[in-house]
């Protein structure tokens, strides 16, 4: 599920997580799919509230934990997955993921290891991780590129990883 390593992002504080994920909303364009992996707490609704921020929305983003998607409108959607409590993984057609992923919009899948064999062809995917000995706001940030369907905002993020 994974795909290449392409770095990590080490981010200090939630402030830190939520500029990345702005400047990562910011270069999204139609069609992309960002999976988001980690522990609860890791930080992955905090990664998707900056990447809607850089995407327009100035909504709170909250994790659809129950609904299991919330859409929010921007510069273009943002459908924002999180299949944490989904009862039976083949059951994603019920939630009308087929109809967003690789649409008009941006699709952001927390907890996308539990449905890798739904997943499109290209996709990124930040493994985030708490790093407790550095502190308790300290997250390392794996990104994974996994198709080609993402080149520039691959090549973006590789020029931006020396600035954080």
């Amino acid at each position: 599920m994974k795909g290449n390593h392409i770095c990590k992002i080490v981010t200090r504080n939630k402030e830190e997580t939520l500029d990345f994920g702005m400047y990562i909303g910011s270069l999204t364009k139609p069609g992309y799919t960002i999976c988001l992996t980690g522990d609860l707490g890791s930080g992955k609704t905090v990664l998707t509230g900056g990447i809607a921020r850089g995407m327009g929305i100035n909504e709170e983003i909250t994790s659809p934990t129950f609904t299991l998607l919330n859409i929010y409108e921007g510069r273009i959607p943002l459908y924002h997955f999180d299949v944490y409590r989904l009862e039976n993984r083949d059951m994603v057609q019920d939630i009308g993921f087929y109809d967003y992923v690789d649409g008009d919009g941006v699709s952001v899948i927390e907890w996308a290891n539990l449905i890798p064999h739904v997943l499109p062809d290209s996709y990124i995917l930040f493994d985030i991780t708490r790093d407790f000995q550095a502190g308790d706001d300290f997250r390392s940030i794996d990104i994974y590129e996994k198709g080609t369907g993402m080149a520039e905002l691959i090549e973006a993020i590789k020029n931006r990883r020396n600035t954080i």
